[in-house]
């Protein structure tokens, strides 16, 4: 019978988050303790280690776990067009205006992309706009840049092709035009030549030279305590131009300062303009 995880060890728990923090650069300490605490005991289970002093141990000793739980704590779950009510809120609700504003040459900030499935949605919708109003030539000025910390993450998202639990809310007649073909899925040339990726960490650096006309940054904000939300909130109303709009996931909302900064275009779909 395997033994119970020492989950009432404040201390053992704190000497490896700073273990971490100093040996990786990953700063565990802008984390909120609970999902940290939930992740770290997935890899203990996983190498049968009781005790987070034993676990650091076992960091110690294989370097390839560290990066198995670099890969659980950045939480990279996802799919193409998750939560599909607020990308289609996306494409009519704002899209349009951006479109009219930058005359095609949109950029497109995917702040936490993970392995890539938001930057290619939104290079889908991108496309799919231009392609409504036979304006795809102006999409040569376009970028959707997608930035995560995950490198093994971002090497997926080059390589394009998605499996079937990727499509799961993807509507037929965008998964026939932009991921042709059998599993696993290529995207098609089209969304390839808007789309470009970059390690970055979101805490440590700043945001990628903008300006930027839209940042979406969905379900990454929720692991992070709430004086990181918000210096991250005034980070993404720096980088964004005047008008240029926020895009969070279901169940983040603004904090602090920035409910000042941004008005609501779609409170419930979670899209906000920069004032």
């Amino acid at each position: 019978m395997t033994a119970p995880l020492d989950a009432d060890d404040p201390e053992g728990l704190a000497r490896l988050l700073v273990k971490v923090t100093v040996e990786r650069g990953f700063r565990c300490g802008s984390y909120k303790e609970r999902c940290l605490r939930r992740r770290i005991a997935v890899r203990m289970r996983a190498k049968g280690v009781h005790t987070f002093d034993d676990y650091a141990r076992v960091l110690d000793a294989d370097a390839h776990e560290y990066d198995r739980l670099l890969d659980a704590l950045t939480i990279n779950v996802t799919k193409l067009f998750r939560n599909w009510d607020s990308w289609s809120a996306l494409a009519a609700k704002a899209l349009p205006k951006l479109w009219d504003v930058t005359g095609g040459a949109m950029r497109v900030w995917s702040a936490g992309t993970s392995s890539g499935e938001e930057a290619y949605s939104l290079a889908a919708l991108l496309h799919r706009h231009a392609e409504s109003r036979g304006e795809t030539a102006r999409l040569d000025g376009a970028l959707v840049l997608g930035t995560d910390i995950d490198r093994a993450s971002l090497a997926a998202a080059a390589r394009g092709t998605f499996g079937d639990a990727a499509f799961a809310d993807t509507p037929a007649e965008l998964r026939e035009r932009y991921f042709p073909g059998a599993l696993p899925a290529a995207a098609a040339p089209e969304l390839r030549s808007l789309v470009a990726f970059e390690h970055r960490d979101l805490l440590l650096e700043p945001p990628p030279a903008g300006p930027w006309h839209l940042i979406v940054c969905r379900n990454v904000l929720i692991y992070f305590d709430r004086q990181t939300q918000e210096v991250l909130f005034e980070r993404f109303h720096e980088a964004l131009a005047p008008g240029g709009m926020l895009f969070l996931g279901k169940v983040e909302t603004l904090l602090g300062p920035a409910r000042q900064r941004f008005a609501a275009v779609d409170q419930r779909e979670r899209i906000y303009r920069r004032l």
